[in-house]
């Protein structure tokens, strides 16, 4: 019983982190179960993602089509005709949000700043994949050898690598003292 006494700020983190995460995780798969497939293929979610990192691609400058595969759950972009990427429900950042919610919520400070920074933090986070997938897209028709490194690595590095930075933003800057337990 002591060594619960001792870690109990440590107890309630992993507590609040994997609560947080179980719950969001079952609603978001829930959402899945139950989308609407017909208007928004995959998915609603993943569909905008995709038209976004379309519209961002012709941003660029490059001549970008999108279109529903009929293989598979995705849609299928490409450049100057050649269809170089599918866009897939893991790629729409979901997961991603849901991990760095979850943390932030763990290391909650009072619920004004915390939920603002959740906020701030999921829209840059999908903002920041977007830009993402439209890279790696430029990325694999500039460069195709190098596709299996980009996807594999560099590109999974880039959104979780910019997940953590927020992560020690938040604690750097608003974090709770963990020798305290709040209600």
């Amino acid at each position: 019983m002591e060594i619960f006494k001792k870690n109990k700020a440590v107890i309630k983190f992993l507590g609040i982190f994997f609560g947080t995460y179980i719950v969001f995780t079952l609603g978001y798969q829930f959402y899945l179960d139950n989308a609407d497939s017909e208007v928004y293929f995959p998915e609603p979610i993943t569909h905008i993602v995709a038209l976004q990192t379309e519209s961002l691609v012709n941003f660029f400058g490059y001549e970008t089509k999108m279109i529903p595969s009929h293989f598979d759950p995705s849609m299928r972009l490409g450049i100057d005709g050649k269809y170089l990427v599918r866009v897939v429900e893991g790629c729409n950042a979901v997961s991603v949000i849901i991990l760095f919610l979850s943390f932030i919520l763990a290391f909650k400070k009072d619920w004004k700043t915390t939920l603002l920074f959740i906020f701030a933090g999921s829209v840059l986070i999908y903002v920041f994949n977007v830009l993402r997938i439209a890279l790696l897209t430029i990325g694999i028709y500039e460069i195709p050898k190098y596709q299996e490194l980009m996807h594999g690595t560099l590109f999974p590095i880039f959104i979780y690598g910019f997940v953590f930075l927020l992560w020690i933003f938040w604690i750097r800057n608003y974090k709770t003292n963990l020798n305290t337990v709040d209600e």
